[in-house]
Order: C-alpha cells, then sequence, then structure tokens
C-alpha cells in the first residue's frame, strides 16, 4: 500500500529535491557551496518578498524563534505574546526564559486576535518592546491576519513585530518588507517540502540595528543572529551547515519560483477550501473559526475512537494526519495540504475518509465528500 503523509510537518518531499540531496557530499567552505547558498539567499527573499537579509540556521523552526528572542532582548525586557495554541504558547516560554518579563495574551484555540486587542495591549504596556505573533497556529488551523496586525503595532508603539511563519510562508500571501515585520521564521520541512533541520529568518534593518548594538551579557552562542548575519554578508555560515538539506533547498526554491510565488499562495487557498469542502459534507465539522490555508482541523464525529479511526485510516488506507493537542488530543484531527500537494491528493485524503467511516460504522452519503471537492475544483 502506498503511504501518504497528509501532517503539517514533515510534509511530503518532492522526488527531484530528495534526488538532489542523494549527491555526493561536497565541503562547505569552498566556491562550489558558496554560490549554492548565494542563490538560495536570493531565493529566500523572493519567498518572504523582502530586499533584506533571510539567514539560514541549521536546527529547527523553535531554534529560530529562540534565535530571535536571545539576540533582540535581554533580561528584563517586555515583550508581548498571543498565545493562542501551542505555538503561541512557545513564544511566551521563550521570552519568559530569556527577559522573564512576558506579557502572555490568551486566545481560545481556534480563533485569532484581532487588530483592536493587540492596540488595547500596547497602551496597557506602552513600554513593550516588541509583539510575537503566529501567523497560522498549526496545532488550530488557525490564521491571523498579520498585515492588519502589523499595521496596527506600527501606528500605536515602536514595538518590534517577531512572526511565526512556519506553517505560514509559502501558504499564506506575506510581505515582509510591505508589511514592516521585523523577523519572520519558518522552517524547512513545512511550505518549503524539505526534509527537517532548517530554520530561515528574515531580518529587517530596524532588528539588525538593535542586534548589532546589543552590549550586555546574554545567554547565547551558536543561536546568535548576530554571528549569522555577519557571515550571511559573504554568503557563508558561521558554523558548519547541514549541506545536503541547503542543496536540497535550493532546488526547492527553484520549483516554488517556477511556480510563481502567487501562484503557490493561491493553490494552498485552493486546496484548503476543497478539503473544508470534502470534510463538511461528509457531515464533520470544522474547527477553527479563521481557517489556515496549510492545515485544516477537524472535529471527529460523535462516539469515534480516534485511536481507532487513527488505525483504519494508516493501515487500511495509508493516510497518515495529525492527531489534536493538550485539551483537543482524541477529539480533532488535522489533515495538511502545505507544500508539495495538489487537487489529487485532496481527493485521496477525503475518499480515505470516507472508507475509514464507512469502516466505522459511521453514517454518511457515500461519494458525497469526493464530490465536494471535485465540484470544487471543476468550478474554478
Amino acid at each position: 500500500m502506498k503511504k501518504r503523509l497528509f501532517t503539517p510537518g514533515p510534509t511530503p518531499v518532492p522526488e527531484n529535491v530528495m534526488l538532489s540531496m542523494a549527491a555526493p557530499i561536497i565541503h562547505h567552505r569552498n566556491p562550489e557551496f558558496m554560490e549554492i547558498l548565494q542563490q538560495v539567499h536570493e531565493d529566500l527573499q523572493y519567498l518572504f518578498r523582502t530586499t533584506q537579509p533571510v539567514v539560514v540556521m541549521t536546527c529547527s523552526g523553535t531554534g529560530g524563534m529562540e534565535a530571535s528572542i536571545s539576540s533582540l532582548f535581554g533580561p528584563g525586557d517586555k515583550v508581548i505574546t498571543v498565545n493562542s495554541g501551542k505555538f503561541g504558547e512557545r513564544w511566551g516560554e521563550l521570552v519568559r526564559v530569556f527577559t522573564g518579563n512576558c506579557v502572555e495574551e490568551p486566545v481560545a484555540w481556534g480563533t485569532a486576535i484581532t487588530p483592536e486587542r493587540i492596540v488595547e495591549l500596547l497602551r496597557e504596556h506602552p513600554d513593550a518592546r516588541g509583539v510575537c505573533l503566529t501567523h497560522s497556529e498549526t496545532s488550530t488551523g488557525t490564521a491571523s491576519d498579520i498585515k492588519a496586525l502589523c499595521a496596527a503595532i506600527h501606528e500605536e508603539s515602536d514595538a518590534l513585530i517577531l512572526v511565526d511563519g512556519i506553517t505560514a510562508i509559502g501558504a499564506h500571501e506575506f510581505h515582509f518588507d510591505e508589511w514592516g515585520a521585523d523577523i519572520c521564521i519558518t522552517g524547512s520541512q513545512k511550505g518549503l517540502m524539505m526534509p527537517p533541520g532548517l530554520a530561515l529568518i528574515a531580518v529587517s534593518e530596524r532588528a539588525r540595528d538593535i542586534i548589532e548594538g546589543f552590549r550586555h551579557e546574554r545567554p547565547q552562542y551558536y543561536l546568535s543572529l548576530k554571528k549569522a548575519l555577519r557571515y550571511h554578508a559573504d554568503d557563508d555560515t558561521p558554523f558548519t551547515p547541514a549541506v545536503t538539506l541547503i542543496i536540497g533547498l535550493s532546488e526547492a526554491l527553484r520549483m516554488i519560483r517556477a511556480e510563481g510565488i502567487e501562484n503557490v499562495w493561491a493553490r494552498h487557498a485552493r486546496l484548503a477550501a476543497a478539503c473544508r469542502l470534502g470534510c463538511e459534507a461528509l457531515g464533520m465539522r470544522l474547527f477553527s473559526s479563521s481557517p489556515s490555508f496549510a492545515v485544516t482541523p477537524v472535529w471527529l464525529p460523535e462516539g469515534v475512537d480516534w485511536k481507532e479511526f487513527n488505525r483504519i485510516l494508516k493501515t487500511g488506507n495509508g493516510i497518515t494526519v495529525a492527531a489534536g493537542q493538550d485539551e483537543f488530543a482524541g477529539r480533532i484531527f488535522r489533515i495538511s495540504h502545505l507544500g508539495y500537494y495538489d487537487e489529487f491528493d485532496m481527493l485521496s485524503v477525503i475518499g480515505s475518509l470516507e472508507f475509514t467511516l464507512k469502516a466505522m460504522c459511521v453514517p454518511f452519503e457515500i461519494g458525497s465528500g469526493v464530490a465536494a471537492v471535485q465540484r470544487a475544483f471543476l468550478a474554478d
């Protein structure tokens, strides 16, 4: 049975990307690799819609988040974080470790914070030096209006804007320069169609000035944006990079440029809409009130046991989806359409849900989910 991965990281890796990573290893301090890294840097600027540097760090997206917090803020610096899921929660955990002064705003899972609430928080805390946002909350499949949030913050405050774009970049429209973000992070295993292991971090001029001007002692060594930026200027890295992953990233970025970033965004919107329609046609309820184009969380039907549902889906249909997290574990599941997916993938996953629901004696009209997906695509 063919196995199909529908998790929001790792996501499927294209065959030509895997083949590029199978080439003989090369040394990271010679011109051949530095030429590849130079092209990667240029293509990352295209991806993030920026003229600012986008550094490549050998770590997970969380490593990129830690590097950003530890490079920009020191002990006592007040930072506002928005906790609307597991990864918004992570911003708060990092701020508490590195500054000890976190203003954490809880938001109900499945909903997004409003620009109006951000303005209220900034007025309550005019001394805040930063605001940490999540563009696409992976745990809840919920997207925030980053453009509007950035505009509201700039109008009210000089606080730095840090964006977790880990499951948003490549799935949602994003303009780093135009919208005025100071940091945006993504990970290789998401919309970039790569294995895990790289964090990509766009850094504004304003943020770079603060990073370069930082003088007091901080607990930082490997995850230093100051070091990464200095080497980035010469298309180099301060430490041994994941050479094979960067070679694969070069091919993945070439694919994105060939498709065109606007077309990539549109494809994700189209796949997400069809997936949601297919699930609803089968009688299942969607979880998020502000759905992401990267991942769709769905409530399990009443009385359905998650472990049995997942077992049948995986062993009987070859489909792997993501479970719910924290209080929603065993209550929702999440379907990814982030990265290397097309229309036929959505037909496959919704068709597999029909097989699984039928095996579990859940009532629905056979073919209704697949038909809904077909109608969504054929109506384009």
